[in-house]
């Protein structure tokens, strides 16, 4: 593709453009490099190498020299979202973007079950990765960088992808990563603190979030809301500001109302209302705030033109996503859960939603990440402390800080829990306490299998780890 081609500007020369990357070193000869300014780095200071391997345009600030036909633009972020769109054109035609603090990747997962549960070739993308009946790639972040978010948008769309329930970030949003995703529609699950060590403060952060429904829906879009989550009603306001239709749901809801909420030992079942009839559906998922993810999938899917009684029927054959309120392992009459709580409003969420299938005691095991946002820590520490019944502290990945301090920012929070700093020994000593009727849930990793120590990723799966501990437990025990 022709630089003019593009970037819609004339050139002369006018190269022809083979790739695109906003990382020096992936640069050969063709591509074009986007020379973006970072928190740690320039972009611009990695010219001279990027022409050096061969660069045969350049995306810069304007005033940045080079030697190569350049674009210059003010806002290259978002430029590079644009043109990484055109490179990589296709996408699948109908995307929802879902954003907020806790729920996304549930919510995603399950509608993208619901679509393909009624024959739509489906997908989800976002923290496990972008995933589809024929498409499966790792990726580094929630919401990727232009380029390979629309690089991953145009294969997994020639593989035959039509919809695609989408996770976006907060980061992705303040960083114009999604910038040029034709979302039509847009769901909000809830908004609590998290990430303040990149934002720089609560409204920051909620106004990235916003940006999804005030500026990247689409006029004809549809917004979809958790009324139950905080901050609802303020993307209300901003759908009202757009003339937007919206879909409700929750037990604040209009449109898919949870009119009641009843745990058993596999599951929930639901009484819901679906504008004015209303169902009651038997639900394959631990932990009662699972019925907001639920049934805000099931709003995605009816805002993207699905029945009504299409998407009732599939929503009892829905599975919960990987490292969310999963059961690892039972012994001895208990249950093992591990579940990616890392905020406080996630952690007394997954406790509280836990708590009624536990007939006895309630064990925690939390930790706190490294180089993260410190104010959480305590308030996480709090979470625990008030809605278990013994709370383990243990390492989560303490990447480039002492362990032993982010545990102590913890407790502050829970001073009478055990501090246990290795996670195996941690987890193994919470396995070894379970009696009958008790739950164990280890939170904070979930699905991942690593722990950042320093430099180094270790590899770490809170499952497998459970299920060792379970079977030692049971050698022990002579079974």
């Amino acid at each position: 593709m022709r630089l003019s081609e593009l970037s819609y500007d004339a050139f002369t020369p006018d190269p022809n453009i083979v790739g695109i990357s906003a990382d020096s070193r992936e640069i050969g000869p063709g591509f074009l490099f986007a020379a973006l300014p970072g928190v740690v780095a320039d972009g611009a200071s990695f010219i001279p190498q990027a022409e050096e391997n061969g660069a045969a345009a350049i995306l810069a600030m304007p005033g940045v020299k080079t030697s190569v036909p350049t674009i210059h633009d003010a806002n290259p972020r978002r430029r590079l979202a644009q043109l990484a769109a055109r490179f990589y054109a296709r996408q699948p035609e109908i995307i929802a973007g879902i954003t907020g603090t806790n729920g996304k990747t549930s919510t995603a997962l399950f509608t993208s079950q619901i679509w393909a549960r009624l024959g739509k070739d489906a997908a989800s993308l976002g923290t496990l990765g972008a995933q589809s009946k024929a498409f499966s790639r790792p990726l580094l972040h929630t919401t990727p960088d232009p380029v390979k978010l629309h690089e991953t948008l145009d294969a997994m769309t020639r593989l035959g992808v039509t919809h695609l329930a989408m996770e976006v970030s907060s980061h992705g949003l303040a960083q114009a990563r999604a910038d040029a995703v034709e979302f039509s529609v847009a769901a909000f699950t809830n908004i609590t603190q998290d990430h303040l060590d990149y934002h720089e403060n609560f409204d920051d952060y909620f106004s990235a979030k916003a940006r999804l429904f005030d500026t990247l829906l689409k006029s004809s879009g549809t917004v979809v809301i958790n009324m139950d989550g905080e901050g609802a009603e303020k993307i209300s306001e901003i759908a009202r500001a757009r003339s937007l239709p919206t879909v409700k749901t929750g037990v604040n809801g209009r449109d898919i109302k949870l009119l009641q909420c009843t745990p058993h030992l596999n599951g929930l079942v639901l009484d819901i209302e679906i504008r004015g009839k209303q169902y009651n559906i038997d639900i394959p998922l631990i932990g009662g705030f699972q019925a907001e993810n639920v049934l805000l999938a099931a709003g995605i899917a009816i805002a993207s033109g699905a029945r009504i009684d299409e998407v009732v029927p599939a929503l009892e054959q829905i599975k919960g996503a990987r490292g969310r309120m999963e059961q690892a392992a039972e012994v001895a009459g208990a249950g093992i859960f591990v579940d990616y709580a890392h905020t406080p409003d996630a952690v007394a969420t997954a406790l509280q939603a836990i708590r009624p299938h536990a007939e006895r005691r309630v064990i925690a095991i939390i930790g706190a990440g490294g180089d993260r946002d410190k104010s959480k820590r305590p308030l996480m520490g709090s979470a625990a402390g008030e809605f278990a019944d013994v709370v383990i502290v243990t390492d989560d990945n303490p990447r480039s800080e002492d362990p032993s301090a982010i545990r102590a920012d913890v407790i502050k929070g829970c001073p009478d829990a055990q501090e246990i700093g290795d996670r195996e020994q941690a987890i193994a000593t919470g396995v070894a306490a379970l009696k009958e009727g008790d739950v164990l849930l280890i939170m904070g990793k979930g699905h991942e299998t690593g722990q950042k120590v320093g430099e180094n990723l270790l590899p770490f799966d809170d499952t497998e780890v459970a299920q060792s501990a379970v079977a030692n437990r049971l050698k022990e025990l002579g079974r």
